[in-house]
């Protein structure tokens, strides 16, 4: 079978395009039948000569991925070729051990518990580059605790905000769905080991001895029972991988409409363009916004084939292997690229100032409302101050001078409020103390 790196470039990363691409796929499967073989001979099913020969085996030259994969699509899983293939190698050996590959398991044995060990291998890769963003979030917002900009609701002007706490938002997303995501990972990695029908039957009274040997050897917790039916664990970690990859997508949204030339209060490293030598572009968000609006469908797909037939699925668990290596891939590429764009984040606290002065105190609107409306009602207040935005939009005057000359709002307030009606920093509220508590975890 050849290659698809180069489709896929842009929806995963190096290291975890290597963790699931057949030769590592491969490895892991054997790795489950040497465990399976030393865990059966330490407790007497099988000889501990046949164990040796068949990790020795499993150890020995790749096998045919690609011939492999072709007799998979007879038998609807990949299990029975490569079981063929690490007998097949063992009797061109003239060593009997062939006939105890695999002794007493099943398929999805094998399957299921090779993925687990590929989730716990990308636990790792996903966990390196989250703890990269979480420094470069809080170093970014305790930078820029004092950055006054806009906020803006419904991509409008809004009151002040700082730059500190609006990162301090990204942070908290991202950390929270982390916990999650961490909590999902522990729960999906863990063996899978049942046998034809769920029961270990063909191990007698030893099947759950067996099941807890052979999770040493795999250094993987065991579950109450075999779980071939029932996929409520992959489900929680692939429907959290969606949520986190979501919460990636909002600082790539924000980060990319920031970056817009008109508004230009931020710009990442950038990517270039093939046609416009000027241009630089947001691909780092650009990246984590594509992983963001593939990753539904996936998370939709999985779903969609939880519900299954009695003890092993027609369908639904042999559709879940490539969905549930995509959604990792997936957040691991939308992580990478959202990490690396912080990293290189440039900020332009003077254009955050000037957009803010754009406005020309309009957005100190509420401001006066809460000074002004006690005295004059709901519907006056509404009125004027509507009305003095519009006259200091139009006239390019500043909010409060324009407030001077509305005799019905001036007389209501003093010399000292009217200087600071539209001083940024004297309406930000709690936002260093949001900021703050987002961090403190």
């Amino acid at each position: 079978m050849t290659s698809s790196r180069l489709l896929g470039s842009l929806a995963t990363t190096e290291e975890l395009a290597d963790l699931f691409s057949d030769g590592s796929v491969l490895a892991a499967f054997l790795r489950f039948e040497s465990a399976l073989a030393r865990a059966q001979a330490r407790l007497g099913l099988i000889p501990a000569s046949a164990a040796d020969a068949i990790s020795r085996a499993a150890a020995g030259e790749a096998f045919d991925a690609g011939a492999i994969a072709s007799e998979a699509r007879a038998s609807a899983t990949m299990a029975i070729p490569l079981v063929n293939a690490l007998s097949a190698r063992l009797a061109a050996a003239n060593d009997a051990a062939g006939g105890f590959v695999h002794w007493g398991a099943t398929s999805q044995d094998a399957i299921d518990t090779a993925m687990s060990l590929l989730l716990d291998r990308a636990r790792t890769i996903v966990g390196r580059d989250h703890a990269r963003l979480e420094r470069s979030l809080r170093g970014l917002s305790d930078r820029h605790a004092a950055t006054v900009m806009l906020g803006r609701t419904l991509l409008q002007p809004a009151p002040p905000i700082t730059f500190g706490y609006k990162v301090a938002g990204w942070y908290g997303e991202v950390h929270r769905s982390w916990r999650r995501l961490c909590a999902s990972f522990g729960g999906a990695v863990t063996l899978q080991f049942g046998g034809a029908a769920g029961t270990l039957a063909a191990y007698g009274h030893r099947g759950t001895a067996l099941a807890a040997e052979l999770a040493k050897e795999l250094n993987l917790p065991v579950a109450d029972a075999p779980w071939q039916a029932h996929r409520d664990r992959l489900a929680a970690l692939v429907a959290d991988c969606g949520i986190y990859t979501s919460a990636l997508g909002k600082i790539a949204r924000d980060v990319s409409l920031l970056m817009q030339p008109e508004v230009g209060e931020v710009a990442e490293a950038g990517g270039g363009s093939s046609a416009m030598p000027n241009k630089r572009n947001p691909a780092g968000s650009v990246l984590a916004l594509a992983a963001a609006t593939r990753m539904p469908g996936l998370v939709a797909a999985f779903l969609a084939g939880m519900v299954q037939e009695h003890e092993r699925a027609a369908g639904g668990w042999q559709a879940e292997c490539p969905t549930v290596a995509a959604v990792i891939e997936t957040t691991g590429s939308a992580l990478a690229a959202i990490a690396e764009s912080i990293d290189g984040l440039t900020v332009y606290p003077e254009r955050m100032r000037a957009n803010l002065n754009t406005t020309h105190g309009v957005i100190f609107a509420e401001k006066a409302r809460m000074l002004v409306q006690p005295a004059l009602g709901r519907e006056a207040t509404q009125r004027l101050l509507a009305e003095a935005a519009r006259e200091a939009l139009e006239s390019a005057q500043p909010f409060r001078e324009v407030l001077r000359g509305k005799r019905e709002i001036a007389s209501l307030l003093t010399a000292e409020q009217m200087d600071a009606i539209d001083r940024p920093e004297d309406y930000l509220g709690a936002a260093e103390e949001f900021r703050r508590k987002l961090l403190e975890d």
